[in-house]
């Protein structure tokens, strides 16, 4: 009896629903919904139709702040163009975050919920991490580390 009880025990736990893996290249992405900065929601409907760049980063990271002066140049080069670019920072304290994005001017939007970009997207922690996901909304490349500027900008060609 004893013995049943433990297989029945384990063979309830094994059929619970495994938790969803990153998308893999090619494959379409699970966009979670996710707070903004400003207060706003951004999610899947945001992402229709578009190419999007997401970047994971930090204000306490060398390389991010040079990065994220190329993603706000991206920002500005992808005006009117069906490219949608969404940060998420690895900090928790909203009003450092905002004061960084204030003292860099930078106007990208950004989400202090990076761990529901991050289990959509990427099980990689490091940063600056760029994700690029297509017009389709599958997974394009996942790019780990600091960008040159040139190669930041190159991501325009998604919104092709």
């Amino acid at each position: 009896m004893k013995r049943r009880h433990v297989l029945s025990l384990l063979g309830g736990a094994l059929a619970l629903p495994a938790r969803a893996a990153p998308a893999a290249p090619g494959e379409p992405v699970a966009w979670p919904e996710v707070t903004l900065l400003n207060g706003t929601r951004w999610s899947a409907t945001q992402a229709q139709g578009r190419a999007v760049v997401v970047v994971f980063w930090s204000t306490s990271c060398p390389y991010c702040e040079r990065h994220n002066a190329h993603v706000a140049k991206l920002q500005r080069a992808a005006a009117g163009l069906p490219l949608e670019i969404v940060t998420a920072t690895r900090d928790r304290d909203a009003q450092a975050v905002r004061r960084y994005m204030e003292s860099h001017r930078y106007d990208f939007r950004v989400t202090l919920d990076a761990a529901p970009m991050a289990a959509a997207l990427s099980t990689r922690r490091m940063i600056p991490l760029t994700v690029a996901v297509d017009r389709q909304g599958r997974l394009k490349q996942v790019i780990p580390g600091e960008m040159f500027e040139d190669d930041v900008l190159e991501l325009l060609r998604l919104a092709t």
